[in-house]
């Protein structure tokens, strides 16, 4: 599998309601062994984590399942990232 970063960013209409349901996406996962990290940026203006998925286009329909793109009050970008 390959890793994708995954970045999020409130709009001004996020809604807090959306964390809590975030951090079970999140932690769902983590427990697939897709999520090999994850946290909020320290503005907390949003946050990002690492995904594991096969293909771009995997990563991007796994990130637009996650409640921070569903709700709306986000904007979220993944991109491949060939850390070594």
């Amino acid at each position: 599998m390959n890793r994708y970063l995954v970045l999020m960013f409130r709009r001004p209409q996020f809604d807090p309601a959306v964390v809590p349901l975030h951090k079970q996406f999140l932690e769902a996962l983590r427990a697939e062994g897709r999520n090999e990290m994850s946290g909020p940026f320290g503005d907390r203006s949003g946050g990002a984590y690492l995904l594991r998925a096969d293909t771009l286009e995997e990563a991007v329909a796994i990130a637009h399942r996650d409640p921070t793109h569903t709700s709306g009050g986000w904007d979220v970008s993944v991109y491949e990232w060939q850390a070594v």
